[in-house]
């Protein structure tokens, strides 16, 4: 049997706090690990995701795809060996009327995230 390769990877949700480090096998769908996400979802943060289409996983500058896995998502140029992955969490926010349209709209720029790194991206 093969040995499976894991990947520690924390999350940077948008007010600037983690959830991780975790480590997942390389073969870990995205759309898997944001199931993982959102059960793990801190129970006092407002407005935390309810469904895997609520959520959206940047690493690297890159939106990654339900469809595929952490092997295939994340660039190895970019990670350093046996180092944490950070992935940035965008959370569409409720669409509870027409004024959040706007919001979503303006929220597009950079996916939606304001970190420093995103911004110089």
């Amino acid at each position: 049997m093969a040995v499976q390769e894991l990947v520690e990877i924390k999350f940077r949700l948008a007010d600037g706090s983690d959830i991780g480090p975790n480590k997942y096998a390389s073969s870990t769908t995205v759309a898997s690990l944001k199931e993982k996400l959102i059960a793990q979802w801190p129970k006092d943060k407002d407005n935390g995701p309810r469904t895997t289409n609520d959520v959206k996983l940047i690493n690297a500058g890159s939106i990654l795809e339900n469809s595929k896995t952490l092997g295939e998502s994340i660039l190895p140029v970019v990670e350093v060996p046996g180092g944490v992955i950070t992935m940035h969490v965008v959370v569409k926010p409720p669409n509870n009327d027409k004024n959040n349209n706007k919001l979503e709209e303006d929220s597009t720029i950079n996916g939606g995230c304001a970190c420093t790194t995103c911004t110089i991206l």
